[in-house]
């Protein structure tokens, strides 16, 4: 697996997750948004299909267009994926390694796979289902994510403990989400191994799937003035 070597002390990327309408679609790309995520789980509020089409998502010009998957068939993920012109998949629910291993070999080799790893309590099974998805799957993604464990797999609004991350050494770079917010994005800097991006979605919207633009805006405008400040 070919992966480019991450520089952690540059500013982590952006992902906003839960996309669902065209005219906020293409500011958050003027924006340069580094991740567009959109939601392929029917249970889902944000189930990006009750509102656009595989047409549409196809035509939709980003390197960053990424489909998010819950327990979800091959073909059907193969399907989307190239229909909708799909450059990462974010698999979200209790996907094996066996599933992976197949997955990989229908999908076309310059399609990134991203493994979410759910966390909920502070505890020792927690700790022991983070170690074995970091060493099981190491070999088989390039990126994992972080989120908040829910019956609603995503979009919960709730920030796990960040500070279990410490704890481990995680063998690839990867995605941080759950609740993340203006309120408590300062608290990255108490990580250890620093995100290579950072996946907002519903404490940025107005509604499930309706972002509110202008306080994502503030927030890319915090970052990038907190960058500056670090690099100096």
């Amino acid at each position: 697996m070919n992966l480019q070597p991450v520089n952690y002390n540059l500013p982590p990327k952006l992902k906003v997750c839960g996309l669902t309408k065209p005219d906020q679609i293409q500011e958050l790309i003027s924006m340069k948004a580094d991740f567009l995520g959109f939601i392929f789980y029917e249970k889902s509020p944000r189930y990006v299909l009750d509102r656009l089409s595989l047409e549409e998502i196809l035509k939709i010009g980003h390197p960053g267009k990424t489909g998010v998957f819950v327990n979800e068939g091959i073909e059907k993920i193969t399907d989307i994926t190239e229909k909708a012109g799909l450059k990462f998949i974010q698999l979200h629910g209790d996907e094996s390694e066996d599933f992976l291993i197949e997955l990989k070999q229908k999908l076309q080799p310059d399609v990134t796979l991203i493994k979410v790893i759910r966390i909920g309590n502070n505890d020792d099974e927690t700790r022991e289902k983070i170690k074995c998805t970091l060493n099981s799957y190491r070999s088989l993604v390039n990126y994992f994510l972080f989120d908040t464990d829910g019956k609603a797999f995503g979009g919960t609004g709730k920030q796990f403990d960040w500070t279990l991350l410490n704890e481990f050494k995680i063998p690839l770079p990867y995605f941080l989400s759950g609740g993340i917010s203006e309120e408590n994005i300062d608290n990255i800097c108490l990580l250890n191994q620093q995100p290579f991006a950072i996946d907002i979605n519903s404490k940025f919207e107005l509604k499930p799937g309706d972002k509110d633009l202008e306080k994502i805006k503030k927030f890319i405008s915090k970052e990038s003035q907190r960058d500056d400040l670090t690099k100096n």
